[in-house]
C-alpha cells in the first residue's frame, strides 16, 4: 500500500468511500452527501488531500486543512476515511501518520481533532498511541444517526 496526493480522477471513488462514513452517521458530523461536482470541489479545496491505494484500487483517503484561520491558521486538522471493507488493516494508521508528516511538510505546527465521538474506541485507542494528547470531552456533542446523543473527544498533537 502507498498513499499519494489526491487526483481528479479519485474523485468517484474517494465520494463513495466518504458518502458511507456520512451514511453510517457514527464519525463526521456532516449530514449531507457529496455528489460529482461538489465533491470534486471539497476534495480539490483541502490543503492537501491523500488517498491510501493497493494494486490500483483505493482503500481510503484523509482531508487536510487548517482548524481554524488567520493567527490559529498555524493548527491543522484532518479527517480520515477507510473503505469499509478493509477497515481493520492498519490503513487508518497508515493516513494518520502521513497526514501528521504532511501537515509537518505544509507549515502546520500542531494537529487537532475536534470531534472524536467517544465510542470510537478504535479510533481513541489509535489517537492515542500515536502520541496525540487528551484535551478534554463535550457531553452529548455528537448526535448520532439513530438520534441519541455522544460525548465528543478533543486531541491535539505537535508536529
Amino acid at each position: 500500500m502507498h498513499i499519494r496526493p489526491f487526483e481528479s480522477a479519485d474523485t468517484l471513488v474517494a465520494i463513495r468511500i466518504w458518502n458511507r462514513v456520512i451514511a453510517d452517521g457514527v464519525a463526521f458530523p456532516q449530514l449531507y452527501y457529496l455528489d460529482e461536482q461538489s465533491g470534486a470541489a471539497f476534495f480539490m479545496n483541502q490543503t492537501h488531500t491523500a488517498v491510501a491505494e493497493e494494486n490500483g484500487e483505493i482503500l481510503g483517503l484523509y482531508i487536510l486543512h487548517p482548524n481554524n484561520e488567520g493567527r490559529c491558521g498555524h493548527i491543522g486538522n484532518a479527517s480520515y476515511a477507510v473503505r469499509h471493507d478493509v477497515r481493520g488493516q492498519k490503513i487508518g494508521e497508515a493516513l494518520i501518520r502521513d497526514s501528521l508528516r504532511t501537515a509537518k511538510e505544509k507549515g502546520f505546527r500542531l494537529m487537532q481533532f475536534n470531534a472524536v465521538v467517544k465510542n470510537n474506541h478504535a479510533a481513541l485507542h489509535l489517537y492515542e498511541k500515536l502520541g496525540f494528547v487528551k484535551l478534554g470531552e463535550i457531553p452529548g456533542g455528537f448526535r448520532m444517526k439513530d438520534q441519541t446523543y455522544q460525548d465528543i473527544v478533543l486531541f491535539y498533537r505537535k508536529l
